[in-house]
């Protein structure tokens, strides 16, 4: 599949120029973050949550412990709705009605279940940590059994999804352009800085390289 299917769900109806529902794009947001924000109802309220997930194909891995009332709420409703976000640029326009950002989001939306068998929990849980930073899993002991029974693992189905980009600079009016105001992008990146030891027997050691190789790679953006 190249590109989602557009419904009433998720077609984007405000500023549809900037929507894009093709799959590998949508991928690449979603592969260039660690945090979505998922939303839920409980007790008749609506509560959004920022979680971190991990993707394989058209999955999305989320975890917690066995009494999560938000993984519960989303199994019992079946469902689960999430969106990614990155801001890229404030965008400073003439006049406060034309200022901006620039940013790559998308939301998702599918159908949920719980994941019990420990083969099926102990894939997800190594796709969340390679998701977080690749090598990490083998870099690290092994998760003891009970561990693994404290945990809910939940696992969704992408069956729709939806982008927005906008990556332009400042859109005023014409006969502001003349303006003696300074307008234009400033643009932001979140980095990785060097990595810091935990107290013990860390500050010893030599950093794991896969540690190095993750603030090399993303020490000039992430």
């Amino acid at each position: 599949m190249e590109a989602y299917s557009k419904s009433k769900l998720n077609r984007v109806k405000r500023g549809k120029i900037r929507a894009t529902y093709n799959v590998e794009k949508i991928n690449t947001i979603l592969d260039a973050g660690f945090i979505g924000y998922v939303s839920y109802v409980y007790k008749g309220r609506a509560i959004t949550l920022p979680m971190a997930y991990g993707r394989q194909d058209n999955k999305i891995y989320l975890h917690g412990s066995q009494a999560n009332r938000m993984l519960l709420a989303l199994l019992e409703a079946k469902e689960m709705s999430m969106t990614v976000m990155h801001l890229d640029a404030l965008v400073l326009a003439r006049s406060g009605l034309h200022h901006s950002v620039n940013y790559r989001s998308a939301t998702l939306f599918g159908s949920i279940k719980n994941l019990e068998d420990p083969k099926e929990k102990d894939a997800a849980l190594f796709c969340f940590m390679e998701h977080m930073m690749k090598g990490r899993w083998d870099g690290i002991r092994p998760m003891h059994k009970e561990e693994l029974e404290r945990t809910l693992v939940v696992e969704m189905t992408i069956e729709t999804a939806s982008a927005k980009i906008r990556d332009v600079g400042v859109a005023d009016e014409p006969e502001d352009y003349d303006l003696d105001v300074w307008a234009g992008l400033v643009p932001l990146k979140q980095i990785a800085e060097y990595p810091i030891a935990d107290k013990g027997l860390p500050q010893q050691m030599e950093i794991s390289k896969h540690v190095l190789n993750y603030y090399e790679q993303n020490k000039n953006s992430l």
